[in-house]
């Protein structure tokens, strides 16, 4: 049956809802290992999974029409920064070039990758439902591999900011800036680095086909490719934040490790090092960070949920320290207290927003050298307020921050 015949027949749409049950149980593989706070956040999550999947492939997917939109409000994935934005262009192929235009306004730094992944050519063609995880092998939104990159800093701007891209898979003679895709490009993701936003005017940007194809009516064909993939990356996601929990980061609590292939192969960029681990850490306890950052040109700290979100307390400037706002110590270093009340040993607080444990990252862009060794305490409140600093002499910390490829 066509992409055509299954949408206007109502079989597209059914298949979508059983996708999105299916990956909503996921939460049961969890057994009794989550407290209700998760539970709560994983419903939402997949609710947040859904209006992603509709955003980015029913609204922001039609080839004559490419657009650089924001990624969708409070839509966190894989430990989103709250110092980066997100804009994204979705495409049905790389078949076609583009033009990027815009101006930098302020912003120190920004970085846009093209993408591709697993993908049919019309995924609307068939059922993916009955075939759950085994279906992720041809058709897997969520493995993102980056195909090109173009930064900032490779990116001639006049007197006025302004600037130009050529989006294409053949690099331009004339000497103008050069992202390349593959025939395979699914879109492309533009990440935008503040240092301190209130600071700094955003960068604007526009993209256009070259050939100036005028924009047509949807089709039956169009809907129902955009239903597969909306339903497809429901299930991608919830299956990767299940194994990267169960299968990887929480067989290790309390520390952060350094891969460069996993960060990559969920989209990343070869301009940074980006440090995953879980951490633990109950209403009664403390956990104490140290580390010295790596000369760069940011560098920040975030807590996250088990589904690598980040935490409600994010909007109002909590859950994470970064390079230019954080406290330092005499010798360089920076340390990192994560509890539900301030010990008053100095540093940098975090609260954990009631969660008991979670996902931790340490992300470096531009980074002079390898990332910092990380060193971590894990002892009872009370006595870290009792005894200040001094705890930490008696206890031996775990090490971690090793790099792994």
């Amino acid at each position: 049956m066509s992409a055509s015949q299954r949408l206007l027949s109502g079989r597209a749409f059914d298949d979508y809802l059983d996708i999105v049950r299916s990956a909503a149980r996921t939460v049961d593989r969890f057994g009794d290992s989550i407290d209700d706070l998760d539970r709560a956040e994983w419903y939402r999550f997949v609710t947040r999974l859904m209006r992603n999947g509709f955003e980015r492939f029913v609204e922001n997917c039609e080839p004559e029409r490419p657009r650089l939109r924001d990624t969708p409000w409070r839509q966190g994935i894989n430990f989103q920064s709250p110092d980066q934005d997100h804009l994204l262009a979705e495409f049905v192929d790389g078949t076609h070039d583009y033009r990027i235009t815009g101006n930098r306004g302020t912003i120190p730094y920004f970085v846009i990758a093209s993408w591709s992944a697993p993908q049919p050519a019309h995924p609307g063609d068939r059922d993916w439902a009955a075939r759950g995880l085994e279906g992720l092998k041809d058709f897997d939104p969520a493995t993102l591999t980056t195909t090109g990159f173009v930064q900032s800093d490779a990116i001639p701007f006049d007197a006025n900011g302004d600037f130009e891209i050529v989006v294409s898979r053949t690099k331009p003679t004339d000497g103008r800036a050069w992202l390349p895709i593959t025939q395979g490009c699914v879109g492309l993701l533009v990440r935008t680095v503040y240092h301190l936003r209130e600071e700094t005017i955003a960068p604007t940007m526009r993209i256009a086909r070259v050939d100036g194809a005028e924009p047509r009516a949807i089709t039956p064909t169009d809907m129902g490719d955009a239903l597969a993939k909306a339903g497809q990356v429901v299930l991608a996601y919830a299956e990767l934040v299940r194994s990267w929990w169960q299968d990887n980061l929480g067989k290790r609590p309390n520390r952060i490790r350094f891969s460069r292939a996993v960060y990559l192969s969920n989209g990343g960029v070869p301009d940074r090092h980006h440090g995953f681990g879980t951490w633990e850490c109950g209403a009664d306890e403390a956990l104490v960070l140290r580390f010295t950052p790596t000369p760069c040109d940011y560098w920040i700290f975030q807590l996250c949920n088990i589904w690598q979100e980040n935490l409600d307390n994010y909007e109002d400037g909590g859950g994470h320290v970064q390079k230019y706002r954080a406290t330092y110590e005499a010798d360089g270093s920076v340390i990192v207290v994560i509890a539900a009340q301030d010990p008053g040993i100095g540093g940098n607080v975090i609260d954990p927003y009631a969660h008991r444990h979670g996902g931790m990252s340490l992300r470096l862009i531009k980074t002079q050298g390898e990332p910092p060794p990380v060193k971590l305490w894990r002892l009872p409140l009370a006595q870290l307020k009792a005894e200040g600093r001094a705890a930490l002499d008696l206890i031996e910390p775990v090490a971690s921050g090793e790099i792994t490829d």
